[in-house]
């Protein structure tokens, strides 16, 4: 779900980003370029996690387990 955040950024910018892309696309463009920055260490935590084969056992012992409880 989309959620709105205001940001200042140089009026040039703003007029070189308002050339290249459509106004209401902005968003959009900046959310892009900050992605692979925000979920790059989410990511590699999934990817230790995945990797702790230990946990993982357990983990996959205990999911099993709460199978029976939502029937």
């Amino acid at each position: 779900m989309p959620r709105e955040v205001t940001i200042s950024v140089d009026e040039g910018v703003y007029e070189n980003l308002a050339v290249m892309h459509d106004p209401q696309k902005i968003g959009d463009f900046i959310s892009n370029l900050a992605h692979p920055y925000v979920y790059e260490d989410l990511e590699a935590g999934y990817r230790a996690m995945a990797a702790d084969k230990e946990h993982e056992s357990e983990a996959r012992e205990w999911c099993n387990a709460l199978i029976g409880d939502g029937l």
